[in-house]
């Protein structure tokens, strides 16, 4: 099982979601979650460019979840949280 550490920025993002739409926290803190066990779930992509370890995305409805694996250390950390048209823009 993998620890989920998630960073200061996805923190924010998700306390900025939280006073707009509950529902939708509660699906992306659960897809968080889920990360423990499968880190890799099917639907997950690599991001084309990103360094090492890969930057992964998984899709929760318009918002997507950015994260990184490290296999050694047995971590998924939460690196960033936000709508689609956004969240790319923010990573470069």
């Amino acid at each position: 099982m993998f620890e989920i550490r998630i960073l200061p920025a996805a923190q924010k993002s998700l306390i900025k979601l939280s006073r707009a739409d509950r529902r939708l926290v509660l699906a992306i803190d659960s897809a968080i979650r889920a990360l423990a066990e499968n880190p890799r779930p099917a639907g997950c992509k690599q991001l084309a460019g990103s360094k090492e370890p890969p930057l992964y995305r998984i899709r929760v409805g318009n918002y997507r979840i950015i994260y990184e694996v490290h296999d050694d250390v047995v971590l998924v950390s939460v690196i960033h949280v936000g709508h689609r048209k956004d969240i790319y823009r923010v990573l470069k």
